[in-house]
């Protein structure tokens, strides 16, 4: 650093103080590429402290204390060895030479320098000061604990030894015979000698007691110092040492005694670990059952089979997998990774809440007669209630709407003899299929009615298919044999064709002539049920969990959800929870065919079940369980099943193609409800039949029970009509169809209803046009008419032309324009037409491009209603 102005220090600002107690400088500093920074540091000023000896530097003072301050010992290094501790005269104190800023900062940075040296070798030095006192306490604890084990050992073995010479000096004792003397008794051997001086004084043998009957015990004597060489049996008695004896205890040798038992535990338990290498003995692997659903995460897999999470992972990863811990795998990657950990699986799936649901094989011992179930089917007014109504004496055709059965009904009947037949009565209505198909599944004998004044009908025959689906007999009854019409053998010819023999004709199947309006042959008809029965020997076991089928449902205002159930096993009692479809429940009552309540329901027996938490389908297997989670958890499987089933996508096809490209077709929407679940499956089907590739039925929703405010709101969004099959809505639901002004329309007979709403669904459909044509005529000349119109000079070459029809005109068999007859003439004069073989002119509308050669086509159109 110069002495030049330019390599003054420049402070921004002056210290305070009269001194200068601050010393100003720059310093350059060096970067790489020839980089240069002047920099002004600031350094105060400190006391410098030289060496002993130096000039400047002051002798201490005698009165001074020896003992050197903690500081100035790094900062000062000591004397050279040549240089003499005598007191000097105190010179007169010299100014120091003047030094330059720079080597008063270079003397600064070196004083820290040594002293930060000075302060790291000492806490060097201190932290091995403290590693070695601290291996030296670890040796001396290691040695005292040494000691301690060996003197307790030493003891336990000097207890031992003394235990011994008592119990061999005793057995001594009690085999020697007693002295004359007493003396004799009391003597002392040479090794008790001493010990038995110092506990008592000297007695004389004059006064020596009478001999002792007892036998005598030595003396306990305290354990002894521990030898050199008792040390070497320490190993043998390990496990005695640190014990606390009783000798030990009344003791007064602290030094004896050994560490405490807990101490003794850990000291124990690590030489056991440092036995095993120093670590813990590895445990042997357990194999586990590992419970494997369809789907598992990962982690949940970790967790079954008691492994870390990760090392699936990485598993997975080898297998080429790459997942994370709370993504799912399948089953089959599960299988792989519990067999390559050692586990075992165990396979279930969501289908296993199933398991036990259909029941047990019931044993032969167990089975009891029981009634048969009768279905009487057949074509729609061929008196099939009217024959049932014979049979049981009743009315049920009164009651039913139009005449006709549009529900399933479930009746018992009691013979003259005692015998109990139940009946299932079907509808005969072509809309009502699926209630045929269930009655012919869940019965014993089909009763096939044919009028005898009508012969075989479409429904007769599709029972017929039903009855050899389902595997059941048939009994054919030919009924309205009173009417003068009727023809029975021609009803059994008939049936030649649909492969049914009669009896009468050498077949296999019974058939009886009857009337149901007169009541003629109805005890010849139970006695061929009967005997049917009979051959089939029906049986059933009543004295297990009940089993059986949904024959009808609905939901009733007062009572909720009810079913029609038919028991087929075992006994079903009220207070019994079971399982119908995707609904579960409790049974709050049990009511009979004749309304009456009932506790329980045998086989055989047909019964409306009260307390379901929703209403079932028509055709569901009622099951009893054990409890309600039980219920409950089969319910919710089912319904989940039936919701991933209703929502999955189809297979896709080329017609679905197609069907999705075509926006042309015209939805109807509609929402229905019914009073019973049957009635509502048979009006969704019937309506879906009726759509056309036109226009299609959209069922919005369809359900049962009376007609909710929800039902307005959901028809009121798609402006749809409301449909009621012998429901009615309540009073807020009305006052809501009237506000959001939607079409509410009742039905009891369901003719009437697709009737409707085939018309309905026609009307919104566009008139079909009819092109009708009408004559021809040929362009021979073209004559200007007014400013802008041309003429057309027309020969008719067949047919006729008016004015005002609707005309094509072609050119070369191309269609040029379409127009209109605007006006029409004949030489001067107008005309209304021209017919065939004549000549006219013809101005035509909205057209001027006309040419010699061209043909007018003329035709008329017709508008036509559409129908379905």
């Amino acid at each position: 650093m110069s002495d030049s102005k330019e390599d003054k220090p420049v402070l921004g600002r002056k210290p305070l103080g009269i001194k200068r107690t601050v010393e100003s400088g720059q310093v350059q500093q060096q970067f790489s590429h020839g980089r240069k920074n002047t920099v002004v540091v600031e350094v105060k000023r400190r006391r410098i402290l030289g060496k002993p000896g130096e000039a400047g530097h002051a002798a201490p003072e005698p009165q001074a204390d020896p003992t050197p301050a903690p500081a100035a010992a790094p900062a000062a290094p000591a004397p050279a060895p040549q240089q003499t501790r005598a007191p000097q005269p105190a010179a007169p104190a010299r100014p120091a030479p003047p030094q330059s800023l720079m080597s008063r900062q270079e003397l600064q940075a070196k004083l820290l320098r040594e002293a930060e040296e000075a302060r790291m070798t000492a806490l060097e030095d201190a932290r091995r000061r403290e590693d070695a006192q601290r291996l030296a306490a670890t040796e001396e604890e290691k040695r005292r604990a040494e000691e301690n084990r060996v003197a307790a050992e030493a003891a336990e073995v000097e207890a031992a030894r003394q235990v011994e010479e008592q119990a061999r000096a005793a057995e001594d004792a009690a085999k020697a015979p007693a002295a004359p003397e007493p003396a004799a008794e009391a003597a002392p051997t040479a090794e008790d000698a001493a010990p038995a001086a110092e506990q008592k004084p000297a007695v004389t043998t004059g006064a020596m007691p009478p001999p002792r009957r007892f036998t005598p015990v030595a003396p306990v004597k305290r354990p002894e110092p521990a030898k050199p060489d008792r040390a070497k049996r320490g190993d043998d008695n390990r496990r005695q040492a640190g014990k606390l004896t009783v000798t030990r205890a009344l003791s007064d040798d602290d030094s004896a005694r050994a560490r405490s038992l807990a101490a003794l535990k850990r000291a124990r338990e690590k030489e056991r670990r440092a036995h095993y290498s120093g670590g813990s003995q590895p445990r042997e692997k357990q194999s586990r059952d590992v419970v494997v659903p369809e789907s598992i995460t990962v982690q949940e897999l970790a967790n079954r089979m008691a492994e870390k999470g990760a090392d699936l992972v990485k598993a997975l990863f080898k297998m080429g997998t790459a997942v994370t811990l709370n993504q799912p795998i399948d089953q089959d990657t599960a299988e792989l990774l519990v067999e390559e950990f050692g586990h075992r699986i165990q396979r279930v799936s969501d289908a296993d809440v199933e398991i036990g649901m259909d029941g047990e094989v019931d044993a032969p011992e167990t089975l009891k007669p029981r009634a048969p179930v009768v279905t009487i089917m057949g074509h729609v007014d061929h008196g099939k209630t009217s024959l049932l109504d014979a049979l049981r004496g009743t009315d049920v055709v009164a009651g039913e709407s139009g005449g006709i059965t549009q529900h399933i009904g479930a009746y018992q009947v009691t013979t003259k003899s005692g015998d109990v037949i139940t009946f299932l009565d079907t509808p005969g209505h072509e809309a009502f299929s699926e209630m045929r198909a269930r009655g012919a599944n869940v019965t014993d004998i089909v009763i096939l009615v044919v009028a005898a004044d009508d012969g075989l009908m479409p429904q007769t025959i599709e029972a017929i298919n039903h009855t050899k689906a389902a595997g059941v007999p048939m009994i054919v009854a030919i009924n309205k044999c009173d009417k003068p019409e009727a023809n029975p053998q021609k009803v059994r010819e008939r049936l030649l064709s649909e492969e049914i023999v009669v009896e009468d004709m050498g077949g296999d199947v019974q058939d009886v002539e009857v009337s149901a309006l007169k009541k003629t042959g109805l005890d010849e008809l139970i006695e061929k049920i009967l005997l049917q029965a009979e051959v089939m020997e029906l049986t059933a076991n009543p004295d297990r969990q009940a089993e059986g089928n949904v024959i009808e449902a609905q939901l009733d205002k007062g009572r909720g959800a009810v079913a029609t159930v038919l028991v087929r096993k075992g006994t079903l009692k009220v207070g019994d929870t079971f399982v119908i479809g995707a609904e579960s429940g409790k049974v709050r009552a049990l009511i009979n065919d004749k309304g009456q309540n009932v506790k329980t329901a045998g086989p055989s027996t047909p019964v409306e079940v009260l307390g379901l938490s929703g209403v079932p389908l028509a055709g569901d297997q009622l099951t009893v369980v054990e409890n309600e989670a039980r219920a409950r958890e089969v319910a919710a499987y089912r319904q989940e099943q039936a919701t991933k089933k209703r929502t999955t996508a189809a297979p896709t096809s080329f017609e679905h193609m197609f069907s999705a490209l075509n926006t042309t077709v015209i939805e109807y929407p509609v929402v229905v409800k019914g009073d019973v679940q049957g009635s509502v499956e048979a009006i969704v089907s019937s309506l879906n039949r009726i759509s056309t590739d036109e226009i299609k039925v959209r069922i919005l929703h369809s359900g049962v029970g009376a007609i909710t405010e929800s039902d307005v709101t959901l028809a009121a969004a798609s402006r749809a009509p409301l449909i009621g099959f012998n429901v009615r809505p309540n009073a807020k639901a009305r006052q809501l169809a009237e506000r959001e002004k939607i079409s509410l329309r009742y039905y009891d007979v369901i003719y009437d209803l697709l009737e409707e709403v085939r018309g309905e669904m026609a009307g919104q459909l566009a008139p079909e046009r009819i092109e009708t044509i009408v004559g021809r005529a040929e362009v021979l000349q073209v004559f200007p008419a007014g400013k802008k119109d041309k003429a057309a000079g027309l020969l008719v070459l067949d047919g006729i032309i008016r004015k005002g029809l609707s005309a094509r005109l072609t050119r070369d068999d191309v269609i040029v324009s379409r127009t209109h007859i605007a006006s029409l003439r004949r030489f001067k004069d107008d005309v209304s037409e021209v017919r065939a073989g004549m000549e006219c002119g013809a101005v035509l509308q909205d057209t001027n491009d006309i040419k010699p050669g061209d043909t007018l086509e003329l035709f008329e159109v017709e508008e036509r209603a559409r129908t379905l």
